[in-house]
C-alpha cells in the first residue's frame, strides 16, 4: 500500500533514517524540520500520515498535533508521534493532543510499518466518506458533520474479551469512568455472539488469553458486515510486536500495552469511540442526502447528477495528491434485444442485477452509477490503468459467467457487457475528458465484437 508520509524532526539524521526505512517499503516521503514548516507542508501537500517528533525547538510536537486536529481540513490526517520520551504521562499527553499512536525511539520497524499501513487504510476510507459528504452538501440538503474532536466519547457500549479476572476488573472500572456500558466475555465464541447481537461502539480484545487466540476474534469481527466497522482495541504484553503487527493487518484499530495504564486506556478508547461516531455521522448525512436526489430509482446506484458533481472533486483531489483515478464506462450488450424479446419489465430486472453484481465486486469506496438506459460508469479512486484493467476484466467475467434469472418464461438469459477504461490525475485533466475517453474506449470495445475490455491509450501508458 503506497502513501505519502510526512516525517517531521529537527535532527537531520533522524529524518534521513526514517525516510530511508519508509522509502524501502515504497512509501512516498516528504520531510520537514520544524513545526511551522510541517503545518505548511500539510496544507500544501496533503500527506496521508504524519510521523511527528515531540521535542522540537519553538513549536513542539504536541502543539503541532493540536493544530492539525483543530483545522477541519486536516483533522482527519493520522499522526504518529515518534520520540525518545517513554513515560506513560507523555504518551497520554500525546494521545489527548490528538495523536493516533506514540512510538519510542529507536523505532521498531515492525511496529512502524504495521501502524502506518493500518492508519493509511483508515484515512483512505475516511477521505472517501468526507468527499462524498462534501459532494452531497453541494445540493443543500445536509449540514456538515463538524469536527472529529467535537464528537462525544461518553456512554458507549464496549465489549471486553479477557480471561483474567483482575485485568477485566481493572479495564471495566476504567471504562465505566466515562459512563460506558461494559459487556465482557472470556471466550472468542461467546464474544462473537455478543458482537453480532449487540450494537457496539468498541471491542477490547486481550492477546494474552490462556487458551484462545484473540486475533481469531479480530479476524471474525472484520469478516461480518455487522461488525466490520466497529473499532477494535488490542491489549498486549510489552514487546509482543509481532502480534501487534498481525492484529493491525487484520483490521484492529489500536493497541495498549499491559500492565494497563488507566489514563492511556481512556485516551485510546475515547479516540476510537469519537472516530466511530464521526464516521457514522458522515455516513448518515451522506446516505440521507443521496437517498432521493442522487440515486437511480430503479437500480439503487448513483445517477448522472451525482457523477457530474462528484467526479470533478475526486479528480481535483487526485491531481493534488498525485494519485490516479480510473473510470470504467460499460453498457449491456444487445440490451434492446432483451427489451424487444422479453419486455421492459425483464429489462429492468437485468439492469438491477447488473448494478448488484457491479457493486458486489468493487471496494467499499469505489462508486457505481447508472448514466441512463443500459449505460453505467464505475469510478475507482487511487487506481492506475493496470489495476483498473484487472477490475474491469473481473467485472466483465462476473456478469457473463452466470446467467441472469428473469421472470420471463425462459427462466434465465445470458448477459454480457463491454467496458472502456480511462485514467486521470494529471494537471489539466477534466471530468468531461475522462468520461469522453472512457466512452471512446467503450465504443472501440463494441466495435471489436462486444463482451471485452478496451483501455484508452493514455490509460495503457499510465498503467
Amino acid at each position: 500500500m503506497s502513501a505519502r508520509v510526512l516525517v517531521v524532526d529537527d535532527v537531520l539524521p533522524n529524518v534521513k533514517l526514517l525516510a530511508a526505512k519508509l522509502t524501502r517499503e515504497y512509501f512516498n516521503v516528504i520531510t520537514a524540520f520544524n513545526g511551522p514548516e510541517a503545518l505548511d507542508l500539510i496544507n500544501r501537500e496533503a500527506p496521508d500520515i504524519v510521523l511527528l517528533d515531540v521535542m522540537m525547538p519553538g513549536m513542539d510536537g504536541f502543539e503541532v498535533c493540536e493544530r492539525i486536529r483543530s483545522n477541519p481540513a486536516t483533522m482527519h490526517i493520522p499522526v504518529i508521534m515518534v520520540t525518545a520520551l517513554s513515560d506513560v504521562a507523555d504518551r497520554v499527553r500525546g494521545l489527548e493532543a490528538g495523536a493516533d499512536d506514540f512510538l519510542t525511539k529507536p523505532v521498531n520497524d515492525i511496529a512502524l510499518f504495521a501502524r502506518v499501513r493500518s492508519l493509511v487504510r483508515l484515512k483512505m476510507m475516511m477521505d472517501e466518506w468526507r468527499l462524498r459528504e462534501s459532494t452531497s452538501g453541494q445540493f443543500g440538503v445536509i449540514e456538515r458533520s463538524g469536527s472529529l474532536l467535537n464528537e462525544s466519547y461518553e456512554r458507549a457500549r464496549v465489549l471486553i474479551l479477557e480471561d483474567s479476572a483482575l485485568d477485566l476488573e481493572k479495564v471495566a472500572e476504567t471504562l465505566e469512568r466515562d459512563h460506558h456500558e461494559v459487556l465482557s466475555s472470556d471466550s472468542c465464541a461467546k464474544a462473537l455472539e455478543q458482537a453480532l447481537n449487540t450494537e457496539l461502539d468498541l471491542v477490547v480484545i486481550s492477546l494474552t488469553l490462556m487458551n484462545e487466540d484473540g486475533l481469531r476474534l479480530c479476524s471474525q469481527l472484520r469478516s461480518h458486515e455487522r461488525t466490520r466497522q466497529v473499532p477494535i482495541l488490542l491489549m498486549v504484553d510489552e514487546g509482543d510486536l509481532n502480534h501487534v503487527a498481525k492484529g493491525l493487518d487484520l483490521g484492529a484499530n489500536d493497541y495498549v500495552i499491559k500492565p494497563i495504564d488507566r489514563n492511556e486506556m481512556l485516551a485510546r478508547a475515547r479516540t476510537q469511540i469519537r472516530r466511530k461516531r464521526y464516521q457514522e455521522r458522515l455516513r448518515s448525512n451522506y446516505e440521507h442526502s443521496l437517498s432521493m436526489a442522487l440515486t437511480d430509482s430503479l437500480t439503487g446506484v448513483f445517477n448522472r447528477r451525482y457523477v457530474n458533481a462528484h467526479l470533478p472533486r475526486l479528480l481535483e483531489r487526485a491531481i493534488d495528491s498525485h494519485k490516479p483515478v480510473s473510470v470504467l464506462m460499460f453498457d449491456i450488450d444487445h440490451f434492446k434485444v432483451v427489451n424487444d424479446s422479453y419486455g421492459h419489465s425483464v429489462g429492468d430486472e437485468v439492469l438491477r442485477e447488473v448494478s448488484a453484481r457491479a457493486s458486489r465486486n468493487l471496494r467499499t469506496f469505489d462508486l457505481v452509477a447508472r448514466l441512463g438506459g443500459e449505460e453505467f460508469v464505475v469510478i475507482l479512486p487511487d487506481t492506475d490503468g493496470e489495476a483498473a484493467l484487472i477490475v474491469a476484466e473481473r467485472l466483465r467475467h462476473r456478469i457473463a459467467e452466470t446467467p441472469f434469472a428473469v421472470s420471463a418464461e425462459v427462466g434465465q438469459i445470458n448477459v454480457t457487457v463491454s467496458i472502456g477504461i480511462s485514467v486521470g490525475g494529471r494537471l489539466g485533466d477534466t471530468a468531461e475528458g475522462l468520461i469522453r475517453r472512457a466512452d471512446d474506449a467503450l465504443y472501440e470495445a463494441k466495435r471489436l465484437g462486444r463482451n471485452c475490455v478496451v483501455a484508452d491509450a493514455r490509460a495503457e501508458i499510465e498503467g
